[in-house]
């Protein structure tokens, strides 16, 4: 995730640091290159003359802009649900602490229980970013059931399953009553839920062929607007069409990058720390001083 305070406007617009002109910049030189061909030939291919108005290419930028924004609206929807989704894991692990800490006979035994709820969010983002499952669980969880999720495919909810076990054992000491656990169990639920709506978004992609039709538009229509603009504005010719094609590429990049928003490009969600964030919160519950938060890296990326 790009996090940096928004420079001055003219600032702005000579932006290199957060932006996506590194990952389009061969495309934007090859219609560049490709424009600058056509006026230097006054648009003609082999010794025939390319007879292109600017008529069709209206109607046409008018479709690719409504497919371009359906594409950026859905990937950005994907992207939205998934930081509520965790955010609805850092709000129900601050209730599971809450509400282990103000039960006096689970108070003794709440750190393990708490350090438990900030293990499953991290294993939580190993498994939505493919990283080995015990990454970062070193002193979160018991060294057994870090053993046994090294092997696991789906370790997030075999830690759901401990702290479950847990809540059951305290039910059977009788330390907490049936309507605390009932509660406490609800809570958890709504972690599996969450669990389950980031598997849905990170195993359910958009349909590849709509990708590769909107690509194949998009190129097309970079690379035949010099013959239909060349006789309109001549020199300007590719100065306009790389604009215009800096907006369709750029587009369809960061539609790309939010479509899995757990990932570690630029523009996807910094699960690192949000992780932390949720470690800090529950630590600074147990009374204990938690480690400094994250900071962006020289390129204004929180991962």
């Amino acid at each position: 995730m790009i996090v940096r305070p928004r420079p001055h406007w003219i600032r702005l617009l000579f932006a290199r640091r957060g932006s996506l002109l590194v990952r389009i910049l061969q495309q934007q030189l090859f219609i560049l290159l490709l424009s600058s061909a056509v006026v230097a030939f006054h648009g003609q291919l082999f010794h025939w003359k390319v007879t292109l108005t600017s008529a069709p290419f209206s109607l046409m930028g008018v479709a690719l802009a409504i497919f371009l924004g359906f594409r950026i609206n859905v990937s950005y929807e994907r992207y939205w649900e998934a930081r509520r989704l965790w955010g609805t894991v850092l709000v129900e692990a601050r209730n599971l602490a809450r509400q282990v800490l103000t039960l006096p006979d689970t108070r003794e035994q709440a750190r393990p229980f708490i350090l438990g709820l900030t293990g499953f969010a991290t294993s939580m983002r190993n498994q939505l970013r493919g990283q080995a499952r015990d990454d970062g669980l070193a002193g979160l969880l018991p060294d057994a059931l870090i053993e046994r999720l090294r092997d696991a495919r789906f370790a997030p909810s075999l830690v759901l399953l401990w702290l479950g076990e847990q809540v059951h054992r305290w039910r059977q000491a009788g330390r907490i009553d049936g309507m605390a656990g009932q509660q406490i169990e609800e809570s958890l639920n709504v972690l599996s839920g969450a669990l389950g709506g980031c598997e849905r978004i990170a195993g359910t992609p958009m349909p590849f062929t709509y990708s590769v039709i909107l690509h194949r538009s998009a190129y097309l229509y970079c690379m035949l607007l010099p013959f239909g603009l060349i006789d309109t504005i001549g020199v300007m010719t590719p100065l306009i069409v790389a604009f215009i094609s800096y907006t369709f590429f750029a587009l369809e990049a960061l539609s790309d990058e939010i479509e899995d928003p757990f990932g570690t490009m630029p523009n996807d969600l910094a699960l690192d720390a949000m992780v932390a964030g949720i470690d800090a919160s529950l630590r600074e519950m147990l009374g204990e001083t938690p480690p400094p938060a994250p900071q962006p890296d020289e390129n204004f990326v929180l991962t």
